[in-house]
């Protein structure tokens, strides 16, 4: 061999192990940056309050999973994106997140209409939208990359309504509810149940979510002379309608639905909320050891904040997405497939978890019947108001 062809394979040989050493740096780089979620939800806007509580959950998920060792050694992270929880917005960010690479899974959005309005965008790319607060029973027959960890308003409604009917003896129903896809639907479930229960339906009333001024509205309630007053809200617009319903003079029994469970409904209701029932998926003195561990995790984290349901949601929705990516990586139908495989997730909502693979959906969560006492959510005695 020439010395001018020994030159070469040493040349040769080095440039292919100096590309092989920055190959496999490459390779580590990759490896050891975050697996990224995707998530579409409200940061400003009226619903800008749920989106702040996400934050928390998944922080204190985060905190958790990566103490844990994290991802077979890789961090968990998530890109934030404020869709005011309206449709326009989440369908644009549907678009950003399936064209992004690094996106291995979206999370949300807040309201089931904001959600079900970018599915098609999802189901197309391929990649999963795990909504984890879309109660609306069609968000999942929107495709096999929909899944979701929240309670369907075809099993929650019946739910409310039983203990209306059933628990507290109500017959002659007044209901109010959101007028949204999620509150027309939820008021639907829970008017038929509650007449197969034996109630009446005195009337129903929808409201747009920017309504503040609620009192014409209750009037009319007023009128229809009912012994029960419905309310299909969230905390702040289900405080409002508690604390002008009082004024103008109606001192039926009021029930809610689990959405208004938040220390924000006793703070922004008063004395106006007094007595009113509500069903609720979350409750913090339940004993069981994965709802004590959240509560005492977040107190420590958050300044002895007290959580709420949305915090919870969110927390169990982080952790969730981590039990998902263990089993199936970085690939996006990989990902899909592996909510199938999932089983028994530590969980505050359900204890342990595992998808229904026909419903997409997470069967069995608790359900505590709870009213307001002294200003505080304490489990109903069974003792009338």
């Amino acid at each position: 061999m020439s010395n001018i062809d020994r030159r070469t394979l040493v040349k040769g040989s080095l440039a292919a192990m100096m590309a092989g050493t920055a190959f496999s740096r490459a390779a580590l780089a990759q490896s050891a940056e975050p697996i990224l979620l995707g998530i579409s939800g409200p940061l400003t806007g009226p619903n800008a309050q749920y989106g702040a509580q996400w934050k928390q959950g998944f922080d204190l998920a985060l905190d958790e999973i990566h103490a844990a060792g994290g991802i077979n050694g890789r961090k968990l992270a998530y890109q934030f994106e404020d869709s005011q929880s309206d449709p326009r917005q989440s369908v644009a960010i549907a678009q950003k997140f399936v064209s992004d690479p690094r996106i291995v899974m979206e999370l949300g959005d807040f309201s089931s209409p904001a959600s079900m309005a970018a599915s098609p965008i999802y189901q197309r790319g391929g990649l999963v939208q795990f909504g984890f607060t879309n109660s609306h029973p069609d968000f999942t027959k929107g495709g096999d990359f929909m899944w979701s960890t929240s309670v369907s308003q075809a099993d929650e409604q019946p739910l409310l309504a039983s203990y209306a009917v059933r628990r507290l003896g109500l017959k002659k129903l007044a209901v109010l509810h959101l007028n949204t896809d999620w509150g027309r639907t939820s008021r639907d479930h829970f008017v038929k149940a509650a007449k197969e229960y034996g109630a009446e339906i005195a009337v129903t009333e929808g409201y747009i979510a920017e309504e503040r001024d609620f009192r014409s509205t209750l009037v009319r309630v007023r009128d229809a002379s009912p012994d029960g007053l419905i309310l299909i809200s969230y905390y702040s617009d289900g405080a409002l309608i508690a604390r002008q319903a009082r004024q103008v003079g109606l001192k039926q029994t009021i029930c809610a639905a689990s959405s208004v469970y938040s220390p924000k409904f006793l703070e922004l209701g008063g004395e106006a909320v007094e007595d009113v029932h509500l069903g609720t998926r979350y409750f913090p003195q339940d004993p069981r050891p994965e709802v004590r561990k959240f509560i005492e995790g977040f107190k420590a984290k958050y300044n002895g904040q007290e959580p709420d349901a949305f915090n919870a949601y969110s927390y169990d929705a982080m952790n969730m997405a981590a039990a998902v990516v263990k089993i199936g990586g970085t690939d996006r139908r990989a990902i899909r497939d592996a909510f199938a495989k999932v089983k028994d997730v530590s969980s505050v909502i359900f204890g342990k978890a595992t998808f229904d693979v026909e419903s997409r959906r997470v069967k069995g969560a608790m359900n505590a019947e709870l009213v307001v006492r002294k200003g505080q959510f304490t489990l109903w005695d069974g003792k009338p108001t």
